[in-house]
């Protein structure tokens, strides 16, 4: 069993999704992860990520018999591709740095056969860092949350709670005040060492177990 990504272009028309489901379906393969956006003449684009596939070419020739669709295209999954997602969110001076360390670490564990990827969101305003961390909920192969800033708390707060008991995320924030710290896993003072510490918290090839530290540490 392995897991693919494939791209389905297909005309735009009602039932099609169904009609592409259920062949998957059929297959007993699952679907991790869905983009669907419009192209131009009226064209669907589909990703799919699909996982415990047993037989992809009889799954590609079962879905190229569907009359709307008109080509699939097989690629590797976006998990080997780009591996496990760090998000970091925050200040732009306190991002930057933070992003500075994470790409460091990330660049050695990947030289090592591991696939990290880094994404940052400069924000301001704790309804604007609060939607963004909530989103998390909905993107997909994220592993670790990073929150640079120098003030966090309120709806920040809730929104990581949120994540936290719906996705098995790490959570590490830089240390400041407001009641967000009462849930990060891990407090950093300096924020190039929390992009390096959030790296090695989900990288296979590093020995640093955030776990085994307990909660709400601080360094």
């Amino acid at each position: 069993m392995n897991d693919y990504s494939i791209n389905i272009i297909t005309y735009e028309k009602k039932g099609v999704l169904d009609d592409i489901t259920a062949v998957i379906s059929s297959y007993g393969v699952n679907i991790r992860y869905t983009h669907l956006y419009i192209e131009k003449n009226n064209m669907g684009s589909i990703n799919l990520e699909l996982e415990h596939v047993g037989d992809i070419d009889s799954l590609i020739e079962d879905l190229e018999k569907i009359s709307e669709v008109q080509s699939v295209e097989l690629h590797g999954s976006q998990l080997d591709i780009y591996g496990k997602r760090i998000i970091i969110v925050g200040g732009g001076a306190q991002v930057s740095q933070v992003a500075m360390g994470a790409i460091s670490e990330a660049d050695r564990h990947n030289i090592r056969g591991e696939r990290i990827s880094i994404d940052t969101i400069p924000l301001v305003g704790e309804k604007n860092i609060a939607e963004a961390v909530e989103a998390i909920s909905r993107l997909p192969r994220v592993s670790a949350l990073v929150l640079a800033g120098s003030l966090m708390g309120g709806e920040i707060t809730e929104s990581v709670k949120q994540v936290k008991k719906e996705n098995n995320l790490t959570v590490i924030c830089l240390n400041m005040p407001g009641s967000v710290t009462q849930y990060a896993d891990l407090i950093v003072t300096d924020p190039i060492q929390a992009g390096v510490m959030a790296v090695m918290s989900i990288a296979d090839t590093a020995v640093f177990d955030i776990s085994r530290l307990g909660e709400n540490i601080k360094f």
